[in-house]
């Protein structure tokens, strides 16, 4: 996670390739598996989490996973709101995949820091605004994405901003595969975007607002 291992940041790269073959290759005739190659890269050499996240996708190839598709992760936690601003917009544009199955996987929270630790957000327009650059990117570069991690408080400005930015999305289909709600199981208890069937507080207050976007 994060691309550490005992808080270090994994430099191996040939490692990686071969961790990701082997595991890749316990999949490889499962085409309902997607492949994400890490977990929010931080704070690290951009250079890196290029060549890290090329070593993944070589690696699950090698293992003759072909029908997967992989969704690749960037920089400074992977925000689509600052997928330009960090670089990884002129990096990440570079990776390569013989199979052509790559899925951009970018996060977006709705607060003040984008950190998604808190139930207020920035107003009921930011979740569109924060995916506006991204999409650019998607479209100019003839790639796909998808937001492997979004939520907001339950309240009315968090929810008119998720509505408007699903809403956004889904005019941006060519581009955005969908988005996935982060998160839900019964081990949140009380956690503030809580998703969990039946009694979750996203799951009772959130998803009766929300869930017609995803139809």
């Amino acid at each position: 996670m994060f691309r550490r291992f005992l808080g270090n940041i994994i430099t191996d790269t040939a490692a990686f390739k071969t961790w990701w073959t082997n595991v890749a290759a316990e999949y490889k005739d499962n085409d309902l598996v997607v492949f994400d190659t890490n977990n929010e890269y931080h704070d690290m050499d951009q250079q890196l989490v290029f060549d890290l996240n090329q070593a993944a996708i070589d690696g699950i190839r090698a293992a003759g996973a072909t029908k997967q598709y992989i969704t690749p992760e960037g920089n400074s936690w992977t925000g689509a709101w600052t997928w330009i601003s960090s670089g990884n917009g002129a990096s990440m544009v570079n990776l390569k995949d013989p199979e052509n199955k790559l899925v951009y996987q970018m996060h977006q929270y709705l607060d003040t820091d984008g950190s998604g630790t808190s139930a207020t957000c920035v107003s009921a327009t930011i979740f569109k605004e924060r995916l506006q650059a991204a999409t650019k990117w998607l479209k100019d570069n003839k790639k796909q994405g998808v937001i492997g991690e979004f939520a907001g408080g339950n309240n009315a400005q968090c929810i008119s901003a998720l509505q408007d930015g699903l809403k956004y999305m889904g005019e941006n289909s060519d581009v955005w595969l969908g988005g996935i709600w982060w998160a839900a199981g019964p081990w949140w208890a009380d956690y503030i975007y809580n998703m969990e069937p039946t009694t979750g507080v996203a799951w009772t207050g959130i998803l009766p607002k929300i869930k017609s976007y995803f139809l």
